[in-house]
């Protein structure tokens, strides 16, 4: 069947089917009755193979290869009634295009959306659409007529392509959604998807996920087709005629296009395509589609949506990327290379045009006032307008001797009436304001013939409606620009203007003040009898200026002269050959344009009667203009092509219809490309009844140019007029070339006649140097004619630009001695000196060095399912600049009754069809609810203000598909590694390869004389005895309560005697030995120090445990029974009430409660003191453990011995020069890490007085801290970012309130934030600045840094230089090189030093992979040594291997000697120019990120951090963010503080800002609620944590686009 050609049909049979399409096309027969006949006719030439499954053909057919479809067109083109279908070519080819594409199915899985926000329509009404039958449209028969009325309200949507497309050939795309969720895994095997597909067609339901997935893999897994078409045996036989039949596109309204499917292009299938719509799919309810993701069980469902991304991302979608070599530093953007075979124009230079000669006849009157005077005097009962009310009925007729002397009667009033006699308001050449709604032609042409006559200049503008209208702030600055003062407008308008409460109209938004004048007859006073207009020819004085709104939104005015409003209605007189007395009707805006120029200007100078049709009366009644034409017999019209669409959508029910009077129908907007369809389908209909083929009258247009070009009506029997059927992908290159092979992707082309009378015209290059073009060249098409506009006011450069043109020749003459003016159309001068327009210069979109056209665009999107989704046909194409490329976004207001699978459908659709037609990927494709876009004053979409919102993210899309993985081919090339110095590069002492080695150390700790008498101790335990025999009643610690009065405190000798009561306590209760381990499980407080020391008495070895929290036992007692089973203890030690906790009902939900050890409660203690305190012998034995969660979600415990404890103690205490007489304030969680040094043992060793602050106390308070600070007038304090951050959002506003109160931090010196990561200078820095006024020295503020393997490494102390900051190149830093740039500079990133080297610890910079030392100023990892080095980790699995890495390294050269420990910590070391308290200079060590939290992408290293800076400043409602990776996506989460209406807004400006700053394509956007992202008591982002969340699809995201 497939490889036969088919039979030719005979001669009669042929003429049936033609009388059959007429039947149908003219309505008289039904679309299933048509099918039924046309069947049976053709049924009889096609034999059946015997046994053969008809539904099998369709799967075998050949593709259409460019030579198959070449054939097709060809025959296409030669028959009989071809001119008829010509306009649908594009919707065909899109449908085309989309068949094209099933050979390679986009798997895009389907954002997930909160319920919330999901349009709540029934899932269960929505019954599958029956698509194997779609191409004959049975059941889908004539019932959406009722949709014509919504019509197409744009002018940028014209009548667009929405010709014929219903959803003809949707086959597999509109189910291919369903099919992406049906399984949670993409990587079934061929035989077994095959099989569970079969059986599930057999069950018609449950297994129907399987069975979808199957088709969705057909194209990678090849399933053969005929597992799945066993089951169908749908006898339909008109697939079988597709080579034969004529193309078979009837009537125009909406059900035409149910037939293009049979058309030929539609032969190939993707194999099982046609099983998905043939199987009955189940029906939803609401709940379970939305919660399980279309039955796939919730924990798959992220990662199966992921991993179907990841395999769409490995299909190869463009040419890789050339290679290149990546030069030191700048990370070179892809520059795309021009294609050698692309298209280059070879015609010869063309030659500019002359128009004919402007005949000026005699009786042509010398000015247009001259006209009106004339017609006004001597017929002054002609008829000159006649309104409509919106019923269509005649409003009031007004004549030329009304007119005349209603505009005698303004021009008086505005020259005497306004002002005072010596000071007039307006003088002639005064620029004034004309606000007329588009329902009053009449008091509109009085008011602006009164000005002309006044000689004051008219600015016509749109009636503002609100005071913050789209645009109305732009014509504010253009009224401001002209100077305008005065605002005449009609009663009924000002009446309906927005008022003050006082009466006064307010000033709208960027408008100067104006004086509102109604220049209503009734209003005025009459002037006196002798006074008359001076009515002069027409001179060089500006007439009018005509608003004109630019692509970026701004409006300028155009001037246009007397003398060229005269030329230019004369031109237009002798090529629409108009002649006095007749009647047009005109349906355009009057204000300007054509509308101004025929039914204003041209009409008054030939004594013409003028229908207004108002378009409120066209949205009623879309036929009411052609009803106007038919009942005053008019001989001219002029429309939009929407007005025809919109005419042929409501044809239906008019019978006596009679277009014989027409002589011309002025089409304004023929220049847009796609008007073609509308004339041409109109045609189609309304040839019956009367209209001419050579009525239509395309005309070309432009504010500055006036009309460009016209068709003239021709004689009939003269020549037809032209059609261009030209290439995209030429025209894309600016390059004529008619008709290529790849048929799908042609624009045709109308012909907008010829050159005006008396004008010149020529093609100059679009970009640069107004040189001509050659033949067959695209450009911007420019005129020189007296008739045109003559400035933009007031802006003499762009002026020059436009209005004062000289196009040169290749031999550089110039054309003509006159200035030309630039049109802004771009097009062609055809054969016969025809002219043809392929578009805007504003909606050009320059892609890759390829042109598109945003109207060709909106086209073809618009094709795709027209009537079907988009709201009216309202879509709006823009580029924005993204990465040094324009990138396409596509805007979409949605029908309000269409479901979320619909609108995904659509997209991906939309898509498809761009990408084959255009060859230009789309970058966002966004649906906004109807009625959502900003309007334009008649109803189009205001282009520039949507851009804006959309960069703006205020927008407030319901669906949004980002495809930067298509789109984006600029990238940087991917790094490969280059090998680092290895062990034999040269080591000369200290020098590696040329540069200083990368190592630095505090002082020396041996060196230091100082009177410690704490020194010649080994234990702390000692240090305590001996505190609380000497200094009984020195007070170590005071801990403070929510309200800054003390809670408790503790003299030594009071830790000294409750810690022996603990100590006893362990013995008796918990028969413990010598170096059990206890789990201390506290509050942060006085208990938790006692419960320590007490453990030290004993022989203990204590862990530090964070309590459970009670409002979140489900998250946080897992982690309590992790640490105390990892840790080995064999007793937990705590208060009563968490040991009531521990054991609660709640606590059983968590964990098994009955695993826990022994729990003692210490709140009521022994009287009696042990026997015996425990005498450590060993200082190398385990003091305690400190387990903590790193960021990255691990759990890791390290041993510190009583060694390293001590050294840590003298350490810290001369850093920071703490004596028993000083007093430190501390606001830190004391369970890991240098919190729990400072606020645990610090005290004892040194001796000075702790104020502890419990973090958690300032959620109550925030200004808890630093009154204290303030009141004790401390020196030192120690907090944690998320301290300071508590300060800052909660204190901001309030530090006035808190100087009153006498707060005062002036007495600080230094105040160190405790952390193990890179400084956060945003945050010390808002902090400092905050809390200046208070007294804070910007230079007190300063951070530590420490690490698993050393707790601390680095601490600001007291003496010693200030931290430094250096700008270092970001993606220099993604190269793992430091290189220092200026601060400012473009990708510049500020990195603060941590603080300075502890004393007795040694630094040195080691490269992670190769362990050899690295050259200052060089990224790589910090390695220390230390006498407080932690011993090793403690693990129970016992992993040597990992430990001997971390705590145990050695140099691969040089020092090979010194044991180092590894910190897993990015950074490198500086010399400063500051010299150190020892007089060396200053080495700074500057942390850049952990290694395991790095993410490799593209072989560079990311650092989330820097990611995330960038998301959060790009949108006020972004808090917080954070980013990990899966499979090499890079997934973004944010919080967003906002209206779940703002999450889809956040999706581009996330994507957009990576793209930017960091050269990634992001994978996965989840917008969260506040407080989703974990952060644990550091304030560090628990990035594993989220990313197992994200997974297990646990985070409940209010949305998830997955950007394809």
């Amino acid at each position: 069947m497939a490889d036969r050609d088919p039979v030719p049909l005979p001669a009669e049979v042929r003429a049936r089917l033609a009388e059959l399409e007429l039947e149908l096309s003219e309505g008289d027969i039904t679309q299933k009755g048509y099918e039924k006949k046309r069947s049976k006719l053709i049924g009889a030439y096609f034999p059946q193979a015997p046994g053969m499954d008809p539904s099998m053909g369709q799967e075998r057919r050949t593709p259409v290869t460019p030579s198959s479809s070449s054939r097709y067109h060809r025959r296409r083109s030669s028959g009989s009634r071809d001119e008829r279908y010509r306009s649908d070519v594009h919707t065909e080819a899109v449908q085309a295009a989309l068949a094209k594409h099933k050979e390679r199915k986009m798997a895009v899985p389907m954002p997930s959306k909160r319920r919330s926000l999901v349009v709540q329509t029934s899932m269960d009404a929505y019954t599958p659409p029956d698509t194997s039958s779609g191409s004959e449209g049975e059941g889908q028969g004539d019932g959406d007529e009722g949709e014509g009325g919504d019509g197409e309200e744009e002018d940028g949507g014209g009548g667009g392509g929405t010709s014929s497309s219903r959803e003809g050939s949707i086959s597999m795309e509109h189910w291919i959604s369903r099919a992406i969720h049906g399984t949670s895994s993409t990587t079934t095997t061929t035989s077994s998807t095959a099989s569970s597909s079969s059986s599930s067609t057999r069950s018609g339901g449950s297994g129907a996920a399987g069975g979808r997935l199957a088709d969705v893999l057909a194209q990678h897994v090849h399933i053969s087709a005929h597992h799945h078409l066993r089951h169908h045996h749908h006898h339909r036989h008109h697939k079988t005629e597709n080579h034969s039949a004529p193309p078979d596109v009837t009537g125009y309204t909406n059900n035409t296009a149910n037939t293009t499917a049979t058309d030929g292009i539609q032969v190939e299938r993707a194999p099982g395509a046609g099983t998905a719509a043939q199987r009955q799919t189940p029906k939803y309810g609401n709940a379970e589609l939305m919660e399980t993701g279309d039955g796939v069980p919730v924990s798959s469902r992220v990662s199966a949506k992921i991993q179907q991304l990841v395999n769409t991302l490995k299909r190869p979608k463009r040419p890789p990327l050339r290679e290149f070599f990546v030069d030191d530093f700048e990370e070179l953007l892809e520059v795309q290379q021009p294609d050698p075979n692309q298209p280059k124009a070879e015609g010869a230079q063309m030659v500019a045009m002359r128009g004919e000669p402007l005949g000026v006849v005699t009786n042509w009157p010398p000015s247009l006032e001259a006209a009106l005077q004339r017609w006004g005097t001597i017929s002054p009962k002609a008829p000159c307008l006649t309104t409509m009310d919106t019923n269509g009925k005649p409003l009031y007729i007004l004549t030329y001797g009304k007119l005349w002397s209603r505009s005698v009667k303004v021009a008086y009033n505005l020259l005497h009436k306004l002002g005072t006699k010596q000071e007039p308001l307006v003088r002639p050449g005064d620029r004034v304001a004309l606000v007329f709604p588009n329902n009053d032609p009449a008091a509109f042409m009085t008011a602006f013939y009164g000005c002309l006559l006044a000689e004051v200049v008219p600015v016509p503008i749109e009636v503002p409606l609100t005071r913050k209208d789209a645009g109305s702030q732009q014509i504010g600055f253009l009224l401001g620009s002209c100077g305008v003062t005065v605002a005449l407008t009609s009663d009924a308008c000002h009446k309906g203007l927005p008022k003050s409460p006082t009466g006064e109209i307010p000033q709208f938004k960027g408008w100067p003040k104006v004086l509102w004048f109604v220049a209503e007859s009734k209003h005025l006073s009459k002037p006196p009898r002798d006074w008359f207009p001076h009515i002069k020819d027409a001179n060089q004085d500006t007439a009018y200026i005509e608003y004109k709104t630019c692509k970026d939104g701004s409006v300028l005015g155009v001037t246009v002269m007397r003398i060229a409003m005269l030329t230019h209605s004369q031109a237009l007189t002798q090529s629409c050959s108009y002649t006095e007395a007749e009647t047009i009707v005109n349906v355009l805006d009057f204000k300007k344009d054509v509308g101004l120029w025929h039914a204003v200007l041209t009409s008054v100078m030939n004594m013409m009667h003028v229908i207004s049709i108002p378009y409120a009366l066209m949205k009623v009644n879309p036929l009411s203009w052609i009803q106007k034409v038919c009942q005053y017999k008019a001989k001219v019209a002029c429309v939009k092509s929407r007005d025809m669409h919109w005419a042929l959508v409501a044809h239906r029910d008019q019978r006596d219809i009679n277009l014989s009077s027409l002589r011309m129908l002025v089409v304004a907007d023929g220049s847009n490309p796609w008007s073609i369809s509308s004339c041409d389908a109109f045609l189609n209909v309304f040839q019956t009844k009367g209209l001419r083929p050579e009525v239509i009258c395309p005309c070309a247009s432009s504010p500055e140019a006036l009309t460009v070009a016209i068709r003239r009506p021709v004689e009939e029997g003269s020549t037809p007029p032209g059609r261009g059927v030209l290439s995209m992908q030429g025209l894309s290159h600016g390059v004529i070339r008619v008709d290529s092979e790849e048929k799908l992707s042609v624009l045709t082309l109308q012909d907008v006649g010829s050159v005006m009378p008396g004008a010149m015209m020529c093609v100059v290059k679009p970009e640069g140097f107004p040189q001509l073009c050659k033949t067959d060249e695209i450009g911007e098409l420019c005129v020189c004619t007296v008739a045109t506009g003559t400035s933009y006011y007031g802006l003499a450069g762009m002026t020059k630009n436009t209005f004062e043109v000289f196009p040169m020749s290749n031999s550089g003459a110039p054309v003509s001695e006159f200035p030309f003016t630039r049109t802004g159309l771009l097009g062609f001068i055809g054969p016969a000196g025809l002219i043809f327009v392929a578009g805007k210069m504003d909606g050009l979109m320059v892609v890759g060095g390829r042109r598109h056209n945003a109207d060709d665009i909106v086209a073809t999107a618009l094709a795709v399912e027209p009537m079907k989704f988009v709201y009216r046909g309202r879509i709006a194409v823009f580029s924005i600049t993204v990465l040094h490329d324009e990138r396409i976004v596509v805007v979409a207001e949605q029908r309000p009754d269409s479901t979320e699978e619909d609108s995904f459908q659509w997209m991906s659709r939309v898509l498809q069809a761009i990408d084959g037609i255009h060859q230009v990927g789309v970058y966002c494709l966004a649906l906004v609810p109807s009625n959502t876009l900003p309007k334009t004053p008649l109803g189009g979409i205001h282009l520039s203000e949507t851009k804006q919102l959309f960069l703006e993210g205020a927008l407030h899309p319901c669906n949004v598909l980002m495809c930067p993985h298509t789109c984006v081919t600029n990238l940087p090339k991917p790094r490969q590694k280059q090998p680092e110095i290895g062990p034999a590069s040269v080591m000369v002492g200290n020098l590696v390869s040329g540069k200083r080695i990368a190592q630095a150390s505090g002082r020396d700790l041996g060196q230091i004389e100082d009177n410690d008498q704490a020194r010649k101790f080994l234990f702390l335990s000692e240090v305590l005895q001996w505190r609380a025999q000497t200094t009984p009643d020195h007070v170590l610690y005071t801990l403070l309560n929510s309200r800054g009065t003390i809670a408790s405190s503790l003299t030594c000798v009071q830790l000294h005697k409750r810690a022996e009561k603990i100590a006893a306590m362990l013995a008796e209760r918990g028969h413990l030995q010598d170096g059990d381990h206890v789990a201390l499980v506290y509050p942060p407080g006085i208990d938790l120090i006692v419960a320590f020391y007490g453990c030290l008495y004993a022989g203990c070895v204590p862990i530090t445990v964070r309590p459970p929290h009670l409002q979140n036992i489900a998250t946080t007692l897992p982690t309590v029974k992790m640490i105390v089973e990892v840790s080995r203890s064999v007793c937990v030690m705590t208060t009563q009430l968490i040991s009531k906790l521990l054991r609660s009902k709640e606590a059983s939900a968590a964990v098994d409660v009955r695993t826990w050890p022994p729990v003692l409660d210490t709140d009521d203690l022994p009287k009696k003191k042990p026997p015996l305190l425990y005498k450590p012998s060993n200082p190398d034995t385990l003091a305690y453990l400190d387990f903590s969660v790193s960021t990255t979600g691990m759990l890791a415990g390290v041993k510190m011995s009583h060694t390293a404890t001590s050294a840590f103690c003298r350490s810290i205490k001369l850093q920071c020069e703490l004596y028993p007489s000083r007093e430190v304030a501390i606001c830190l969680d004391p369970y890991c890490g240098l919190g729990f040094v400072l606020w645990c043992l610090c005290s004892v060793y040194s001796g000075h007085q702790s104020i502890l602050i419990p973090p958690s106390e300032l959620e109550v308070n925030p200004a808890l801290w630093l009154s204290a600070v303030s009141q004790y007038k401390v020196r030192d304090t120690f907090c944690s970012y998320s301290v300071m951050e508590l300060c800052t959002k909660g204190l901001g506003l309030q530090t006035d309130l808190l100087k009153s109160r006498g707060l005062d931090l002036s007495r600080v010196r230094t105040c160190v934030v405790v952390a193990e990561e890179r400084p956060r200078i945003a945050l010390t820095q808002s902090f400092s600045k905050l809390f200046k006024d208070l007294g804070l020295h910007p230079r007190a503020v300063s951070t530590s840094f420490g690490c698993r393997v050393n707790l601390a490494i680095c601490l600001q102390g007291t003496s010693g230089p200030d931290p430094t900051t250096v700008y270092v190149d970001m993606r220099a830093l993604r190269h793992d090189r430091v290189r220092l740039v200026e601060r400012g500079s473009p990708h510049s990133l500020p990195l603060m030093e941590s603080g300075k080297i502890l004393p007795g610890v040694r630094i040195i910079i080691a490269n992670p992979e190769t362990k050899g030392p690295m050259g200052e100023s060089h990224l790589g990892e910090i390695w220390v040594h230390s006498g407080h080095n932690a011993s090793g980790y403690f693990t129970v699995y016992g992993d040597e291997a990992l430990q001997s890495d971390h705590f145990n390294s050695r140099l691969s050269f040089g020092d090979t000697q010194t044991v180092w420990a590894r910190t897993g910590y990015l950074g490198f070391l500086r010399r400063t120019e500051l010299t150190d308290a020892s007089g060396e200079r200053h080495d700074a060590l500057y942390v850049v990120g952990a290694l395991e939290e790095a993410m490799e992408l593209r072989g560079m290293r990311y650092h989330p951090i820097d990611i995330e800076t960038s998301v959060i400043r790009t949108h006020k409602s972004i808090t917080e963010c954070a980013v990990f990776t899966w499979t090499n996506l890079l997934v973004v989460v944010v919080e967003l503080d906002g209206s779940e209406q703002e999450a889809l807004d956040l999706v581009p400006l996330v994507t957009n800002v990576v793209l930017e700053e960091h050269y990634l394509i992001v994978g996965v956007v989840v917008v969260v609620d506040i407080g989703v992202i974990p952060i644990n008591s550091r304030g560090e982002k628990q990035r594993m944590h989220l990313r197992d969340g994200f997974l297990a699809d646990q985070l409940d995201p209010i949305y998830v686009a997955y950007n394809m």
